[in-house]
This record gives C-alpha cells, structure tokens and sequence, in this order.
C-alpha cells in the first residue's frame, strides 16, 4: 500500500507516518527532507542548527517571502524525488510507502500533486474549527514552516498578533478547499485520536473508502 498523508501542520501527519514506519512502511518526510537541502541556510554562526519554522519565521518578518519561496521550490524538488522513487519501484509489491507531506504540498503545482495523487492514495487529516484555535498558539509558540501565499495581510490598526490570530482561519479555510479537493480519503480527527485506534484500523478505514494505490 502507498500513502501520502495530507493535511495542515500540526494535524498529526507526522505521528501516524511514525506508526506506520514502525508498522513496515518505508517513510518520506518531506520535512527532514527539505531541511537536509537547507542544512547549509539553518547553520547557525555558533554551529547549531535552528529547525525550519525558526528559520522562516513569521509572514510580516523581513526576510519571509525570500524563505517562503525557497521552502517552496526545495519542496518541489523532495516530492519529484518521492515521485521518481515511487515510478522506479512500481514493480515491487513487497514496498509499502507512506509519505509525510508538509502542509504547503497544495502549492507545489497541480502537476506534481497529482502525479504524487496517481501513485498513492491521498489520506487527509482535517482538524474541527474548535481545535484550530489550540493549532495558532501552538504555531505562535513554535514556529512551524508555515506558507501563507500572500493570505497574510495586516492592517494599520493591528498588531502582529491580532493579524496572525484575523488571518489564520483565512488560511485553513483556503487550504481546507485544496485538500478536500485532492483527498481519497478522510479520517475524523476525534477518531484518529481515539484509544484503540492503531495502525490496523487506520489502514482497515483507508482499505473501506475504495481501491488504495498498490505496487505493481
């Protein structure tokens, strides 16, 4: 079975993409990724490395749109790489594949996302509108690689703050669009969290929504 997980960051991708690895899965991050590409941009002048939201900061810091696109065209080249691997193993049934996207795999071009599409089956984690509000103060806390493609805008009037907090619903709301629109499959959030729900009842709702993209 092939799986690429979708979904905002912060959903739960990577914890699921974990158990599957543990589980026999071959796992893509797309994260650790791109962060490798970038490991030369994220040393510091100490000789530590900051992680990848530290690195892009917030939409209104001066040297985000720079990093955005950067991100933006290192995680072009990740999901060709998966994709590559994926055509080269099409023949070998004993492979199954999960592939942790970042959030922002929406934007990496029609192209390239349905090609990934046609290879794996599309696996969305949506977060209910009550959750969202615990996922922006977790982002303010600890910044993750956040693309906002221009849906940032702040007014004279506001703070920083009161922009993220305005705009951030404006977010989710247009990539919710996107994912609903490339997803095979959807797992409740309230359900993926629930005690006793593991691998094989994740894998046993992904096998119930339809045919799932296999090797060979």
């Amino acid at each position: 079975m092939r799986i690429s997980l979708i979904g905002m960051s912060g959903s739960g991708k990577s914890l699921w993409s974990g158990k599957l690895s543990d589980h026999g899965f071959k796992r893509f991050c797309c994260d650790e990724m791109i962060a490798s590409r970038l490991s030369h941009e994220l040393r510091k002048q100490d000789g530590t490395t900051m992680d990848l939201g530290e690195w892009m900061g917030f939409p209104y810091e001066k040297n985000y749109t720079s990093r955005e696109s950067q991100y933006l065209a290192c995680e072009k080249k990740v999901v060709t790489e998966i994709i590559e691997h994926l055509e080269r193993n099409d023949d070998s049934p004993g492979e199954s594949v999960v592939v942790d996207t970042t959030g922002s795999v929406i934007y990496a071009g029609d192209d390239i996302v349905s090609k990934l599409r046609r290879l794996t089956t599309f696996v969305y984690f949506p977060v209910p509108s009550e959750v969202q509000a615990q996922m922006l103060k977790q982002y303010v806390a600890t910044p993750r690689p956040v693309l906002w493609r221009e849906l940032f805008r702040k007014s004279s009037e506001e703070t920083n703050e009161q922009a993220l907090a305005r705009c951030y619903p404006d977010l989710l709301r247009s990539r919710e669009a996107l994912y609903q629109r490339y997803a095979d499959v959807s797992i409740d959030y309230y359900k993926r969290r629930q005690e006793g729900f593991g691998v094989e009842e994740f894998l046993r709702d992904i096998i119930a929504s339809g045919p799932v993209k296999r090797n060979g």
